[in-house]
C-alpha cells in the first residue's frame, strides 16, 4: 500500500476477491438455512427473516455505510497524499460509529415489541430482533475497520471476516436454534400457544450473528494492529500542511453518510414495507397469521436466501468500485472511470443473468435437493420462476447505485430509489388488491422498483460522465447463451429424472449448464481470449476452447 491510496487499478480483482469471499459466506448461509429450516418451519423462518430485516434496516441507518462512506472519503485523501487527514477520517468514523450503534441498540431492544406487533403485523418476531439489539452495535465498529482497508483498496480483510463471520453464525445459529425451539415447546404447552416454539427458535438461531459479528470485530482489530506499524511510517512521511479539523470531518462524515444511508434504506426498506403492506391485506382478506407467515416463509426464507448468492456478485463490486472510482475522478482520469464501469456492469452481467435463469429452469428441482419441503413446492417453484428478473435488475440497480456514489453523486441514488419506492408500493397494493396475485404481487412489484431505479441510474451516469453503456456483451449475449443453457439443463434434468434421484439429476443438470453457458459465451464472441486468459487457468481454458474450435 502506497501513501497514495492507489486507485485500484486492479479493483476488478479486488471486486473478485470480495465477491468470491461473498459468494462463500452466501453458500455457507444457504447450507446452515437448510437445518434451519427444519428445525423451525416456515412459520419460524418467517420470525427469524423478519427479525434479521428490521435488523438490517436498522444497520442500514446506524452503520452499513460507514464502510463505504470512510472507504470514499479515505481515498480521496490518499490520492492526495494526505494520509493524516485520512487517519483523522477513520477516527472520527470510529466515535460516530460507537455513539450512532449504541443508541441504535437500545432503541431495537426497547421497541421491538411495538415494531413486530403493531407494523409489522407478525409479533412473535419480537424475541429474534431483541437478541439481535447488540449485534448493531458490534457491527458499527466492524464497519468503520472494513472501510479503512477498504479506503486503501485493499478488500481482503474484509473478505475473510465475512467468511469467518458466515461460519460461526451457521454453526451458532443451528445449535442455538435447537435449543431455544425446545425451549418453547415447553413454553407452549403451559401458555397453551403452539407459535412460541418457533418463535424462541427463531430468537436463538439470531444469537448466531451476534457471537459471529463479535468474532469478525475482534478480527479486523488484529488486523488492524498488525497494519499499524506500517500506517505509522505513513504518517510520519506525511507532510500534508493542511490538517482537517474534527468538526470538518464529522460534518463531511454526516454529509457523505446521509445520503448513502438514506439511498440504502429506501432500497432495502421495501422489503419490510412489502411483508408490512402483504400481512396487512391478506389478514383483512381472511388469512390467518400462520397462513401468510407461512407463505412468506417461503418467498423469504427460501427464494430470497437463494436470491442473495448471484447478488452477492453486485454487493461486492460496490465497496470494490467507489474508492478507485472515486480516484479516478479525483484524478480527472475520466476515461479510467468509464472503464471501470463499463467491465464492473459487464462482469455483473455476465454472471447474473445465467444464474437468475438458471434458478428459474432448475427452481422446484433446486428447492427439493436444499429444503426437502414437505408442503408448499409448487407456490416455491413459481417463485422461483417468477423471480428471475427481479434478481437480474437488483443486481444492475445495486452496482449502479454504487458506481453513482463512488462518482460523488451522492444525492440522484436517494431520489431515484424515492421515486421507485413510490411507484414501488402503489404497485404492490394495486396488484394485492385488485388483481389478487398474493406473493407474486410482491415479486412483480420488486422487478418494477428495481427497474425504475436502474433506469433512472444510467440516465444520471450517462449525463455526469457522457457514458454510454456497451450493450452487445453486456446484455444480449449473455441472455442468449442463458437462455440456451436454462432450456438444455431443464431438458437434462427431465431426462436423468426418469432414473435418477432429484439431487443426482439437479447437480448433473447444472454442471451441464455451466459448462454449456460457458462455450455459448465464447462461441458467440461474449468474451475475449485476452479477458480468458486474466482468468485463473486462463491458458488452459482457451486450450479447451481452441481444441473445441471455438477459439482460433
Amino acid at each position: 500500500m502506497s501513501n497514495k491510496g492507489k486507485s485500484s487499478k486492479n479493483f476488478l480483482v479486488q471486486g473478485t476477491i470480495l465477491a468470491a469471499a461473498s459468494i462463500i459466506a452466501k453458500t455457507i448461509g444457504l447450507i446452515y438455512r437448510i437445518p434451519l429450516n427444519r428445525i423451525l418451519g416456515d412459520i419460524g423462518i418467517s420470525y427469524y427473516s423478519t427479525a434479521n430485516e428490521v435488523y438490517s434496516i436498522i444497520l442500514m441507518i446506524s452503520s452499513f455505510s460507514l464502510p463505504l462512506a470512510v472507504s470514499k472519503l479515505m481515498a480521496e485523501r490518499l490520492q492526495r497524499g494526505e494520509v493524516r487527514n485520512a487517519n483523522r477520517v477513520f477516527l472520527c468514523a470510529v466515535r460516530f460509529a460507537v455513539v450512532s450503534g449504541a443508541a441504535l441498540s437500545l432503541l431495537t431492544y426497547v421497541f421491538a415489541g411495538i415494531l413486530s406487533k403493531y407494523i409489522l403485523n407478525i409479533e412473535y418476531a419480537k424475541y429474534g430482533l431483541r437478541v439481535l439489539a447488540p449485534a448493531i452495535f458490534i457491527f458499527a465498529i466492524t464497519g468503520t475497520f472494513r472501510g479503512f482497508f477498504q479506503g486503501y483498496s485493499n478488500m481482503v480483510p474484509t473478505a475473510v471476516s465475512q467468511v469467518i463471520e458466515q461460519i460461526i453464525n451457521a454453526i451458532l445459529s443451528i445449535v442455538c436454534a435447537g435449543i431455544m425451539f425446545r425451549y418453547g415447546l415447553g413454553l407452549a404447552q403451559l401458555e397453551g400457544n403452539d407459535l412460541l416454539g418457533p418463535a424462541w427458535g427463531a430468537a436463538g438461531a439470531t444469537f448466531g450473528t451476534v457471537a459471529s459479528v463479535t468474532i469478525a470485530m475482534v478480527f479486523m482489530m488484529v488486523i488492524y494492529s498488525s497494519f499499524r506499524k506500517t500506517f505509522a511510517k505513513q504518517l510520519r512521511r506525511d507532510s500534508t500542511g493542511r490538517v482537517e479539523s474534527s468538526t470538518k470531518i464529522y460534518r463531511i462524515l454526516i454529509a457523505t453518510i446521509l445520503p448513502i444511508v438514506l439511498s440504502t434504506l429506501i432500497y432495502n426498506i421495501s422489503n419490510i414495507l412489502d411483508q408490512g403492506v402483504f400481512n396487512a391485506i391478506l389478514k383483512g382478506q381472511g388469512y390467518t397469521e400462520d397462513q401468510y407467515a407461512t407463505i412468506w416463509g417461503i418467498y423469504a426464507g427460501k427464494f430470497r436466501v437463494l436470491m442473495n448468492v448471484p447478488l452477492s456478485l453486485a454487493s461486492s463490486l460496490g465497496p470494490a468500485i467507489v474508492p478507485s472510482l472515486t480516484a479516478a475522478l479525483a484524478g480527472k482520469n475520466r476515461k479510467e472511470a468509464t472503464g471501470k464501469i463499463n467491465s464492473a456492469i459487464r462482469y455483473t452481467m455476465i454472471i447474473t443473468i445465467p444464474c437468475a435463469l438458471g434458478m428459474a429452469a432448475l427452481g422446484g428441482p433446486i428447492i427439493q435437493m436444499l429444503f426437502h419441503p414437505e408442503s408448499g413446492l409448487p407456490l416455491a417453484e413459481g417463485i422461483m420462476q417468477a423471480g428471475a428478473l427481479m434478481i437480474i435488475l437488483y443486481a444492475l440497480s445495486t452496482l449502479t447505485t454504487a458506481i453513482l456514489q463512488g462518482m460523488g453523486k451522492l444525492r440522484d441514488p436517494l431520489i431515484h430509489c424515492v421515486i421507485a419506492l413510490v411507484l414501488h408500493i402503489i404497485c404492490l397494493v394495486v396488484l394485492l388488491r385488485s388483481f389478487n396475485l398474493n406473493i407474486y404481487a410482491v415479486i412483480y412489484a420488486n422487478i418494477f422498483f428495481a427497474l425504475i431505479v436502474s433506469i433512472l441510474n444510467a440516465l444520471s451516469i450517462k449525463r455526469y460522465l457522457s457514458y454510454r453503456q456497451e450493450i452487445l456483451k453486456s446484455f444480449i449475449i449473455p441472455s442468449l447463451a442463458s437462455i440456451i443453457m436454462a432450456f438444455a439443463a431443464f431438458a437434462l434434468y427431465s431426462f436423468f429424472h426418469l432414473f435418477a434421484g432429484n439431487t443426482i439429476s439437479t447437480m448433473i443438470a447444472i454442471f451441464v449448464g455451466i459448462v454449456l453457458y460457458g462455450v455459448g459465451l465464447v462461441a458467440f464472441h461474449g468474451i475475449t481470449m485476452d479477458e480468458l486468459a486474466s482468468m485463473p487457468k486462463g491458458k488452459s481454458i482457451i486450450r479447451i476452447f481452441r481444441r473445441l474450435g471455438l477459439l482460433h
